[in-house]
């Protein structure tokens, strides 16, 4: 088993041990959701409260091995690997994070979500953006349309661009810390409008690249 394997199984142990540990200290009845402005919305029984996340923990890391093994463009994966299982860590500290930000609440602690949220946001998407800037044509890590599907020349230009905006997303997502009423949507807006943008933007480079001629039999398919 790889390291970043290893850390994030470690993790996942965690969040379970953090929760049974809480489970007899919590209500019954626990805050899980916070809306746009730090405040709860949502409630759940203390048993799905403090066990969904580390559920569905198990099923992403569960993913985030198979991935590698089951993309039928494994070895591009190979190429940027060390990226890869740096997300993989970088992604199961985010999810422990959120849990204890949980947890913490429902035992009494009061803060702003979102604000204590921006600066975990941030880093999150800007390693992102380090992310797809060494990602190689694959079916499942990165900026995956029809087009980047079909050129690796769109491809890599759709992801040079969306790495720089991503992780632009990343250092607008810190200004949450500073207007903490905002905080998710200076998350949200950006990372929907970043979205569309990509998606617009490798449609025009496949279509640049036919009507220049430079899209071949040979670079077309996925390899």
């Amino acid at each position: 088993m790889r390291r970043s394997e290893l850390i994030a199984v470690g993790i996942v142990a965690t969040l379970f041990i953090v929760g049974i540990y809480m489970y007899p200290r919590l209500p019954n009845l626990i805050a899980s959701h916070w809306n746009a402005q730090g405040q709860v919305d949502g409630y759940m029984s203390k048993f799905w409260g403090l066990f969904l996340l580390p559920l569905i923990s198990v099923g992403l890391v569960l993913l985030f091995v198979a991935i590698p093994k089951i993309d039928p463009l494994k070895g591009n994966i190979e190429k940027f690997r060390t990226f890869y299982d740096r997300f993989v860590i970088l992604f199961m500290v985010f999810f422990l994070y959120l849990y204890l930000l949980t947890v913490l609440w429902n035992i009494g602690m009061r803060y702003n979500f979102g604000q204590v949220l921006a600066p975990a946001f941030g880093g999150l998407f800007y390693y992102v953006g380090v992310l797809i800037e060494h990602a190689k044509q694959n079916w499942f890590v990165g900026i995956r349309t029809p087009w980047t599907l079909s050129s690796e020349d769109v491809w890599d230009k759709t992801h040079a661009t969306g790495a720089k905006l991503f992780k632009i997303i990343g250092v607008v997502a810190l200004l949450g810390v500073l207007l903490p009423n905002f905080a998710l949507f200076f998350v949200l807006i950006p990372v929907l409008i970043v979205t569309v943008y990509v998606i617009v933007y490798s449609y025009v480079a496949y279509q640049r690249e036919i009507s220049m001629g430079y899209r071949s039999g040979e670079n077309t398919k996925l390899r």
